[in-house]
């Protein structure tokens, strides 16, 4: 364990980050505890976080207003790579980590900390978000991790607490483990980590139930410019409104939830409940609008980009270089992804029934089969057979073997 005077502390006001203040000073040595609380659009009352932190021993106690950039610096690039880990989840927890490292650095320095530390355990994702960003923003800070080495269980853990003085928000009613931000909810631990026990309906907070949607569907329609949502049903909102009206839609009709076995950067597997309503709803508009505006070969060749890209975020590589290098590419592909998609949300699916934009690549008179209809039929012959030439000498060869054999 590396000895630090003044640690920079990552804090939620959850169980693990509030042990780990005391935990810091009585028994790694650690003169001053600062605690930084991140304001991702969560809706939670942050100053009894804050009053929380500093009660349980920390110094000083940071709440920071990261909204902002966190939907524009980092949700808004997720859905221009129409962003799918394993084609299903849309990285609404993984995207928070690299701008809360960011600023837990930013923070150090100003504040001459020679440490940043971290509640997460030796399981998850988060540790591996948190432990790479910081070495790849500022490689000289240590990173304190007491919750991957002080070897307690969660009951422990909360004991550990009550002796400090550190009340858990964790009854046995409530055993579930939720991280929030504007993006989603994160569900899992308690009853759900049987990956055949069927979610309760108490969980869910952003979306209702299909059986309680409405009977009758809503059509709503997303604009874009170069790729980012700018507006729904035709009146232009900032990036924070946006997702929460995208949210609200979405959500209402019951759309955006997700039960998967997802596989974790450290090797197991892990079931995870996620509502994300109006970022998979923000997706697959764009992911339409793309169709009908990006050529064949760099629509097929995104695709990969985009599984790559997903992956990187995921396992904490946001400010590496592959991560960057594919941005690059993806930033180009986005100039003509303008224009507007129309999709009907009813009971738990999001349909897509219209899109339009100036930069399609649709031309009616060569789709059409009507009168208008402009292809040359006949240059089709001399296409398919230079298109199919390989595969006629292939079969030649393999019946002349056959003759031969």
């Amino acid at each position: 364990m590396a000895r630090a005077k003044k640690v920079v502390l990552a804090y939620s006001g959850g169980v693990d980050t509030s042990v780990c203040i005391p935990y810091l000073i009585k028994e790694w040595g650690v003169e001053e505890v600062i605690t930084f609380a991140a304001d991702l659009g969560q809706g939670d009352e942050l100053e009894p976080i804050r009053q929380k932190a500093l009660d349980s021993g920390a110094s000083q106690s940071i709440v920071a207003d990261l909204i902002e950039p966190f939907i524009t610096e980092f949700a808004f690039p997720a859905i221009r790579a129409n962003a799918l880990y394993e084609g299903r989840y849309p990285l609404s927890t993984a995207l928070a980590r690299p701008l809360i490292a960011r600023r837990l650095v930013e923070i150090a320095r100003e504040l001459g900390a020679d440490a940043v530390a971290h509640g997460c355990t030796g399981k998850g994702n988060d540790q591996v978000r948190f432990d790479v960003a910081i070495g790849a923003l500022a490689p000289e800070l240590k990173v304190l991790t007491p919750a991957r080495e002080w070897g307690f269980s969660r009951e422990e853990t909360i004991a550990y607490g009550e002796r400090c003085g550190i009340p858990s928000p964790v009854s046995k009613k409530s055993p579930y483990s939720i991280d929030l931000n504007l993006l989603g909810r994160s569900i899992e631990a308690g009853p759900l980590e049987d990956p055949n026990v069927e979610p309760p309906e108490e969980i869910y907070a952003m979306t209702v139930s299909v059986d309680a949607a409405p009977s009758l569907g809503q059509t709503v329609e997303i604009g874009f410019e170069q790729g980012n949502p700018v507006s729904i049903d035709g009146v232009r909102l900032d990036p924070v409104a946006l997702i929460r009206r995208a949210n609200e839609l979405a959500g209402s009709h019951g759309f955006g939830r997700l039960d998967m076995l997802e596989n974790r950067v450290v090797g197991i597997k892990s079931r995870e409940i996620y509502e994300t309503p109006g970022l998979l709803l923000l997706i697959k508009a764009h992911q339409e609008l793309e169709s009908l505006t990006l050529a064949a070969d760099v629509q097929r060749y995104k695709r990969q980009i985009e599984a790559s890209w997903a992956d990187l975020v995921y396992q904490g590589l946001w400010y590496g270089p592959l991560k960057q290098a594919l941005d690059g590419f993806i930033e180009r592909t986005q100039y003509t992804v303008n224009g507007s998609v129309r999709i009907k949300l009813h009971k738990g699916n999001a349909t897509v029934v219209g899109r339009s934009s100036v930069d399609s690549l649709y031309v009616p008179d060569m789709a059409t089969y009507g009168s208008e209809d402009q292809f040359d039929h006949r240059a089709a012959a001399g296409f398919i057979y230079v298109w199919g030439l390989p595969t006629r000498l292939w079969a030649a060869a393999r019946r002349r073997d056959a003759r031969l054999g």
